[in-house]
């Protein structure tokens, strides 16, 4: 076995790598329904490790509000899969790590969990970088279909994660 991950993930992330290298970033990400899995595509890389600094993986309220500084009147009002807790995450991994780019990633991958307003393959992403204004909020809520499998909801979403950590004049 050359890869634990699919080819186009791991073909993906040595971009993220090499993009962030060349652009003297350090990155990380803060990880929910996607559990660890777009670390684990960027730690295939070799040398990845110039470049991913660190990952969080907050599946729980619980682990957001501790490990990322996550509000409990925020979880309570909006819910994990917001764009409130996703650009929350997204701060406090930034801020724990001392990285210069965060993507964190939250969601309903399924095969339950869905509401009406939040239906299972609903996930939200959301990015910050050190030195840009808190105010200046990138986030994207996405769905990817009640119809896919729990797998296929994830895979989608370690690929749009991967997308997010390219440096912007890359993308």
């Amino acid at each position: 076995m050359k890869n634990l991950l699919p080819r186009e993930l791991v073909e993906l992330a040595a971009v993220v790598i090499e993009k962030n290298r060349a652009a003297g970033r350090q990155i990380t990400v803060a990880e929910s329904c996607t559990g660890g899995l777009v670390a684990a595509a960027l730690t295939e890389i070799p040398g990845s490790s110039d470049v991913f600094d660190c990952g969080f993986v907050t599946y729980s309220n619980g682990a957001k509000q501790e490990m990322l500084g996550v509000s409990g009147d925020l979880l309570e009002t909006f819910g994990a899969v917001s764009i409130a807790v996703a650009w929350e995450m997204a701060q406090g991994a930034l801020e724990a790590s001392g990285c210069d780019v965060a993507v964190a990633i939250t969601g309903v991958a399924g095969p339950g969990g869905g509401t009406d307003k939040k239906p299972v393959g609903t996930v939200v992403f959301a990015k910050a970088e050190k030195g840009k204004s808190v105010d200046d909020v990138v986030a994207d809520r996405k769905n990817f279909g009640e119809d896919k499998s729990r797998a296929d909801i994830r895979y989608q979403a370690v690929l749009v994660a991967l997308e997010l950590l390219l440096p912007e004049d890359s993308e």
